[in-house]
C-alpha cells in the first residue's frame, strides 16, 4: 500500500519513509508513525509524518500488520 492517502495512516502504523536528504537516492527509513504532519487528505508524493524516532519524511510504503 502506498502512502498518498491520509486515511490509510494512523499513529502507530509501521511505515517506510523517504527523508528530504534521501530524496535523490530514494533511501527509505522504517519506523512507527508518531505524528501525521500533512493536513490534506491526499498528497501525490506521500503523506508527511514524524516517526517515533523523531525522523520526518514522506510515506512511501505502509507495511501490513500481522
Amino acid at each position: 500500500m502506498n502512502g498518498t492517502k491520509r486515511s490509510n495512516i494512523t499513529p502507530g502504523t509501521r511505515v517506510s519513509i523517504v527523508q528530504k536528504k534521501d530524496q535523490r537516492s530514494g533511501s527509505v527509513t522504517e519506523g512507527f508513525v508518531r505524528d501525521i504532519l500533512t493536513s490534506s487528505d491526499f498528497h501525490p508524493h506521500g503523506i508527511k509524518v514524524r516517526l517515533n524516532s523523531g525522523e520526518v519524511g514522506r510515506v512511501k510504503i505502509i507495511h501490513k500488520t500481522s
